[in-house]
């Protein structure tokens, strides 16, 4: 039990890599803020967390709004008094080539994948400096590094966590609160399922370990960034993609 009693907020938290994380911390022991704008699936994920003896709390969020952000702070707040850890995980895919993007595209992209991390960790940064402790994981994509075609929108609000990763962290350091990002490649989730098995081919031999990640593996590495053992390690990007990119 690494994290007995301590209090995580996970956005886009009610299925997928965000879900697994979720359930990766509360068998750790720690109480766990589920935030998400499918409500359904959200009560479903916090049904799932509590059954592990720890508490839940399902929150609808859109991250892309401060005030929505800000109130979701305060409801935390409220039942549990404090926020250990906060993994910034809510993302939305617009994908198109650059001449053909439309501008309310990139606008939705930028806005939820990086203004969301910003509103996030914005609202709940004050509370960690005071109590001087606090762990920070935003999760970023291989696609801000590297980028990928029909991706301009995606790669660039990625890449911009990775750079908000670094400010906020060297800003923070001084109180013990620690911001690291990690930047996973191809994932099996139900967004690869759904892609032709030529597209997934060409994938894997793009992959020197030729596999897909798993959400599993991707909350391993979230556990060690959000414990004890990674306490001297901040401002880091992470890189878990099977050696596409080194």
């Amino acid at each position: 039990m690494k994290l007995k009693d301590k209090v995580a907020v996970i956005t886009g938290g009610a299925r997928g890599i965000g879900k697994e994380i979720a359930l990766m911390l509360a068998k750790e022991g720690a109480n766990c803020v589920l935030c998400d704008v499918n409500e359904e699936e959200l009560d479903k994920s916090v049904a799932e967390i509590e059954a592990l003896g720890v508490q839940g709390l399902a929150i609808k969020l859109n991250v892309s709004d401060l005030g929505q952000c800000e109130s979701m702070g305060n409801k935390v707040i409220d039942k549990f008094e404090k926020i250990d850890i906060l993994i910034n995980n809510a993302g939305i895919t617009r994908d198109g080539l650059l001449l053909r993007m439309r501008e309310e595209d990139w606008d939705a992209v930028i806005s939820v994948n990086l203004k969301g991390t910003f509103n996030c960790t914005k609202v709940v940064v004050k509370g960690m400096l005071k109590k001087r402790y606090g762990r920070i994981v935003n999760i970023a994509s291989i696609i801000g590094l590297m980028g990928n075609a029909g991706q301009a929108n995606y790669a660039a609000s990625k890449a911009g966590i990775i750079g908000l990763t670094k400010s906020a962290a060297r800003e923070v350091a001084s109180r013990n609160v620690t911001v690291n990002a990690i930047a996973p490649g191809f994932i099996d989730t139900k967004m690869t399922h759904v892609l032709p098995e030529e597209v997934k081919e060409a994938m894997l031999k793009q992959i020197p370990m030729a596999r897909f990640g798993t959400p599993e593996d991707v909350s391993k590495l979230v556990l060690f960034l959000v414990g004890d053992d990674s306490s001297y390690i901040t401002g880091q990007v992470v890189q878990i993609n099977g050696g596409m990119l080194m």
